[in-house]
């Protein structure tokens, strides 16, 4: 029935934001013609998160919203190799509990999450 998930990313330089997709995290892609690209984005896992509760005795509450985040098996190395490429992260690797990760920026966009689990994950179950 569901064959994938498509994610849309609106920014303000399309051209510049494809371009850091194709140059630099190096997506594989279509072109649908006058370089209107689909990128493939791998396994994708998708999870669900309230808005607001409390956690560790910490209440929190946040807007509704979508994330962008895409996984790696060593942040340091994943974010050294992308630096390279000339990626720009927002600070270090930060230890957020489910996982390590790093903001990345993107031209033309928001910053996405790039992180290495200490979870389970999904995309191969």
């Amino acid at each position: 029935m569901i064959l994938a998930c498509h994610t849309l990313v609106y920014s303000d330089d399309p051209d510049a934001t494809r371009a850091f997709f194709r140059d630099v995290l190096q997506l594989p892609h279509i072109d649908e013609g006058d370089g209107w690209l689909i990128f493939a984005t791998g396994p994708s896992e998708m999870g669900v998160h309230p808005t607001g509760g409390t956690h560790e005795g910490q209440t929190y509450s946040s807007p509704r919203h979508h994330q962008i985040s895409f996984i790696c098996d060593d942040i340091e190395a994943t974010k050294a190799e992308l630096e390279a490429r000339g990626a720009v992260f927002d600070g270090d690797v930060a230890d957020h509990g489910y996982g390590l990760v790093a903001m990345v920026r993107v031209p033309g966009a928001d910053d996405v999450q790039i992180y290495q689990p200490r979870h389970r994950t999904a995309y191969d179950a």
